[in-house]
């Protein structure tokens, strides 16, 4: 960790906030000391916490968070391999090839945006004291949104790495030292757990009725979305329900108060089950791609809870998109690329993982040999839903005039089928053919209609008796809800940064790499029996150390899956 490198971080970085928003700046700065303004003149007013706060959003959507957002948390899944033109940082991972030299190894940029948060959280009291236009709930609000972005921060740190150094106090002086062990991965959780709980109610509900904010800013539903997450992976199934119910109740009320006030709001926002989400093909229509328009093109949908806003290149591109995806103005594939089995003879109805009437399997990806990724890249997809079994749709795809996809952290379905993996957990071990008890079976249907709904959406399926989908099917044992809501998962949030982290938790939840393992390993084909080995080892499903950051920091230890650099699975 190189914050004994970068002690001056918060100092330059804060004057160069002042700096952009003064006139004759070189003048007044070559009067004061650099210290002297940022400590004594900068943190004064509202506007001087507002920026900093500004700044930790933008830390978030630079290209060094946003590509590890993906790379760490789908790359080394069955959903991705690699596409056109891979550097070598990633060619390594997709080989399962990861050492301590690998650029997506490094976390600086991580622990930049929590050194920003703590900052705030540091000086923005003070700020409250000083300015008395800056209200203590404002105050309190800021402090929410930063605790939750820096918790955010540790989470995917901890999931990609497990044990990290925790650090809570900025980095503003010479006075502290930041070359700390690490500290494991349940305990990290455990602190952005009571974080999140102890900030929550501070946190803003809406910013108001129709703004953006409540979308691209941390909301108290955005907080209720993390907690669920977190503690779906501490193993408190309840809670996690709990908070999912928060939010689907919070989206059902606002359904039912836009159906009062716009009467049309229905032709693109249906009710599957009980749970309202955008229409594929709003009723009447033959075209589908209207959810996948609204959702990943346009941004800003209804069922988002948080999503990352790019406004225009000259702002800010999502490099993500532009560089890992494909450029919005080529077919052409990008760095990452959808393993072909994803996407093989679905029209004809013979793929394992998209039946031939699921929408997704042709909005999200295209290509036979190299299948390129086209979620976030297009702008809207529209096709026929009523074309025969073994012709696969011809699908129009409305280019973007720049790479400003949204990146969306946390939306409706996500909590829907968190909320159904944690039903399934509390329903207990019931092996096939056991009998339900009446709460295991409550549970089980419980976890059946939120997967169900998401599935039908994507299948354009409104009528009970169309649906091939069945609980009778499933609801037998605690292994197939667990494999009904994983390849659930698996094709609503594909491409979205969730599947390997979901991987993991499974890992960790039955303490064995074997599920994982048979799902990931189809996708090489070579070395299989040496990549199966180093896989098998709990360590082996988390990255190792930068070797930069064990030089910088003599507290940490490597990853014992990585202490053996002569390891190369490709030779």
């Amino acid at each position: 960790m190189k914050f004994y490198i970068n002690k001056q971080f918060t100092k330059l970085f804060s004057a160069a906030l002042l700096a952009s928003s003064l006139t004759a700046c070189d003048d007044f700065l070559s009067i004061v000391p650099l210290n002297e303004v940022v400590l004594e003149n900068y943190w004064t007013e509202e506007a001087d916490v507002t920026s900093v706060v500004n700044s930790c959003y933008a830390q978030l959507e630079s290209g060094d968070c946003l590509k590890r957002m993906l790379v760490w948390g789908e790359l080394r899944s069955d959903n991705l391999t690699t596409g056109a033109g891979a550097p070598q940082d990633i060619l390594r991972i997709a080989e399962e090839n990861l050492l301590e030299t690998n650029g997506y190894a490094k976390w600086e940029s991580f622990y930049q945006c929590i050194n920003r948060c703590n900052t705030v959280i540091h000086y923005a009291p003070q700020v409250q004291e000083k300015d008395p236009n800056y209200t203590e709930a404002e105050m309190k609000a800021n402090i929410a949104e930063v605790t939750a972005i820096r918790s955010l921060c540790y989470f995917y740190l901890i999931r990609t790495f497990r044990n990290v150094p925790l650090v809570t106090e900025p980095s503003i002086d010479d006075s502290k030292n930041y070359r700390i062990p690490a500290s494991s991965f349940d305990e990290v959780l455990a602190h952005i757990i009571a974080d999140l709980e102890a900030v929550k109610n501070d946190a803003i509900r809406i910013y108001g009725e129709y703004s953006d904010d409540n979308i691209n800013r941390i909301t108290r539903y955005a907080i209720y979305a993390m907690l669920a997450d977190m503690y779906l992976w501490q193993g408190d199934y309840q809670r996690c329900i709990d908070y999912c119910d928060l939010i689907i109740d919070y989206k059902k009320g606002q359904y039912d108060d836009l159906l009062q006030e716009y009467s049309s709001f229905v032709s693109n926002v249906e009710l599957y089950g009980d749970f309202p989400l955008i229409s594929e093909a709003p009723n009447g229509s033959s075209y589908a791609g209207t959810s996948f328009s609204e959702i990943f093109g346009k941004g800003n949908s209804f069922e988002s809870i948080f999503e990352l806003i790019f406004v225009d290149k000259e702002t800010r591109e999502n490099l993500l998109t532009k560089d890992l995806f494909g450029a919005y103005n080529s077919s052409n594939v990008g760095q990452l690329a959808a393993c072909p089995y994803l996407n093989a003879q679905v029209a004809e109805g013979t793929n394992s993982y998209f039946k031939r009437t699921d929408c997704r399997a042709f909005e999200n990806m295209s290509g036979e040999s190299t299948v390129s990724i086209r979620k976030y890249v297009v702008e809207g997809a529209e096709f026929r839903t009523n074309t025969t079994t073994g012709t696969a749709p011809t699908v129009t795809e409305y280019i973007r005039t720049a790479n400003v996809a949204n990146w969306i952290v946390y939306r409706l379905t996500d909590v829907m089928l968190m909320k159904a993996e944690a039903e399934v957990q509390l329903a207990g071990n019931v092996a096939d053919g056991s009998t339900l008890t009446p709460e295991q079976e409550a549970r089980y249907r419980s976890a059946f209609s939120c997967v169900s709904a998401v599935w039908k959406r994507a299948n354009n399926k409104r009528v009970a008796t169309t649906d091939t989908l069945v609980f009778e099917d499933y609801g037998t044992s605690r292994l197939g809800m667990e494999n009904l809501v994983l390849e659930e998962r698996q094709r609503e949030l594909m491409f979205e940064g969730k599947r390997w982290f979901d991987l993991v938790r499974l890992c960790r939840r039955e303490g064995s790499n074997t599920r994982m393992l048979d799902k990931v390993m189809q996708k090489f084909s070579e070395n299989t029996a040496a990549l199966r080995i180093r896989l098998s080892a709990e360590d082996a499903l988390y990255y190792p150390y930068h070797e930069n950051e064990l030089k910088a920091n003599p507290y940490l230890v490597q990853n014992p899956a990585y202490k053996n650099d002569n390891i190369n699975t490709t030779e």
